[in-house]
């Protein structure tokens, strides 16, 4: 029996007409674009959440706060010299799932794409229990360039 690939990425659109989220229909077709693009900025910011720093860029208090999530992931960025309107920093899993911009209210009712979605690499591709913070840089750079979006 062929098996469905499943859609990975970040979406424009709703998984749902209604925007519901069931995970049995999958309405998810208007992929953003995956890219990288490297900053110093940017790899300190993901060795310093390796590191235990910035939990709120991922759960503000809650995984599905989205905006609260947009609001903390425009903090931590302005801090870093980046100044975007509706960032959004998300763990890989969220991207493998097929994270949806419209379901985390990022986008506008006019159909406007104004989130900008960062997929901070998983902590378990680094080796962080030997290294100093000034050697991971270098790894978290690496690894921003092979992860889709990968901040």
């Amino acid at each position: 029996m062929a098996r469905k690939a499943k859609k990975r990425g970040a979406y424009k659109d709703s998984k749902t007409p209604d925007g519901g989220g069931n995970p049995s229909v999958d309405f998810l077709t208007d992929k953003v674009a995956d890219f990288s693009y490297e900053s110093d900025a940017l790899a300190q910011l993901i060795v310093e959440m390796w590191l235990g720093q910035h939990s709120d860029l991922l759960a503000a208090p809650a995984q599905t706060d989205y905006l609260a999530r947009t609001g903390n992931a425009k903090a931590a960025f302005s801090a870093k010299g980046l100044y975007l309107e509706k960032p959004i920093v998300i763990t890989e899993t969220e991207y493998e799932d097929g994270f949806s911009l419209a379901d985390a209210g990022l986008v506008l009712p006019n159909n406007k794409n104004i989130g900008i979605v960062f997929v901070v690499p998983d902590k378990e591709r680094a080796t962080t229990t030997i290294l100093t913070p000034p050697s991971l840089l270098e790894t978290a750079k690496m690894l921003m360039a092979v992860t889709p979006n990968g901040i």
